[in-house]
């Protein structure tokens, strides 16, 4: 079967499984994600729960990402999926019998914000490292793509079903038809062949194990910096989708149809930056990419919070999801470039703590900030913030080109590949 450059990934067909279920999946996740939202607006019109929400439903990841490292990295990876992706539907079919019937209350919500939080801790440690077993080595960086690709083509049309959906029948059937999306996913990863690569046994205890995960991510510079960075970004920038539903609605003088098109406009812009990605063969100039992206997502945001029109906020979120998805997957592709297999569950274990991990930390800051200082400023405050990380970023590049050349060739030889334009990845 014939697929052009930009989809070559989807050649193999356990990739075309995870990615066809995935993507029905992430467009229930993300309206739910709204829907869950709103309703903490509808029941309680507070700004700090709002930030509350987001840091219940994230902060498990931060705490317990490390421990779905090491079981990424000991387990068989496509069955952890299984279990996390399962956990997932059973607690959305819970908030939304709750909700349909009526019963809920906003402690349950943050209840079960919680647990899902609790199973992302060790599902995206897993899946983020499942990919390079899907897919052959020179087809890595096209699948990180696509799979970024799938994330914001579902945020756009999450977001906007779920502004008709929740406006028409209410929060609750957005929570319903998100928990029957994971029927899609766990058939398509049952299907699926995968033949699991042979692991040594550990030899040491889980503890050591979590240690040499975080050491590798420390004492290697190019890593360190992108993790960083990426850090800096989620906790000071990303918590603006926190409180999108005070813009929608206070500021923007919308409704949840409004919180839907702000939350898609972000798409819109996330999904072209990670099609982007997909026709580039080697990581090459990625961190050039980074650095600009993390300075042009902080500008973006500064001028949304100035905004007091609705449209005009559309569009300027347009450009900040390009940056935001830009810096995210590029940071995405270098690291899982860099890093040696035998260790890569508990390095995207720490991606995901400075990727999730820090948002709630962020979602909780802008929430009590929010207050005092007005949404605006909060957001406003996030983007200075990024600007100045990028721009640190971007002066340190020519020191940390040389050692990122290294780690991409050593695994490039280790996969017996030989060297290509890669070697040049921050130049």
């Amino acid at each position: 079967m014939h697929f052009p450059v930009a989809l070559r990934a989807l050649r193999t067909r356990n990739y075309r499984l995870f990615a066809s279920g995935q993507l029905i999946s992430l467009i229930g996740t993300w309206m739910q994600t709204v829907a869950q939202a709103w309703l903490i607006y509808r029941l309680t019109g507070s700004a700090a729960l709002l930030g509350l929400i987001g840091f219940s439903g994230q902060i498990p990841v931060f705490l317990l990402a490390p421990l779905g490292g090491v079981v990424a990295d000991r387990l068989r990876r496509h069955r952890v999926l299984l279990a996390t992706q399962a956990t997932m539907m059973v607690l959305a079919l819970t908030l939304a019998t709750l909700t349909l019937l009526e019963t809920v209350e906003v402690w349950q919500i943050f209840a079960l914000a919680a647990l899902l939080g609790l199973a992302n801790a060790f599902d995206i440690p897993a899946r983020q490292a499942l990919i390079v077993e899907l897919v052959q080595r020179g087809d890595l960086v096209n699948a990180i793509a696509l799979n970024s690709s799938m994330v914001n083509g579902a945020r756009i049309v999450g977001p906007a079903v779920a502004g008709i959906v929740v406006a028409t029948v209410g929060e609750g059937w957005c929570f319903l038809l998100n928990g029957l999306s994971y029927v899609a996913v766990l058939t398509a990863l049952l299907r699926m062949r995968v033949v699991h690569p042979q692991r040594a046994a550990a030899p040491t205890s889980a503890w050591e194990s979590v240690v040499e995960g975080f050491a590798f991510a420390w004492q290697t510079t190019p890593v360190r910096a992108l993790l960083l960075l990426l850090g800096l970004v989620s906790l000071m920038g990303m918590p603006y989708s926190v409180l999108m539903p005070i813009f929608a609605d206070r500021i923007l003088a919308g409704g949840p149809d409004a919180y839907g098109i702000l939350m898609s406009a972000s798409g819109v812009g996330a999904l072209a930056a990670a099609a982007s990605l997909t026709v580039r063969k080697s990581v090459r100039g990625l961190g050039r990419w980074v650095a600009v992206s993390a300075t042009g997502f902080g500008v973006c945001l500064i001028a949304f919070a100035t905004s007091r029109s609705l449209w005009l906020s559309t569009l300027l979120l347009v450009p900040a999801g390009f940056f935001m998805m830009m810096e995210m997957a590029s940071s995405n592709t270098l690291i899982q470039s860099m890093v040696p297999d035998r260790l890569r569950g508990r390095v995207m274990s720490v991606y995901s703590m400075m990727f999730m991990g820090m948002a709630p930390l962020g979602a909780l800051m802008a929430g009590a900030l929010a207050a005092p200082l007005g949404a605006p400023a909060t957001v406003a405050i996030g983007g200075t913030v990024c600007i100045a990380g990028g721009l640190i970023f971007g002066l340190r590049i020519p020191q940390l080109r040389g050692p990122a050349r290294e780690l991409i060739v050593a695994q490039q030889m280790s996969a017996g590949a030989p060297p290509d334009e890669a070697t040049r990845a921050s130049s």
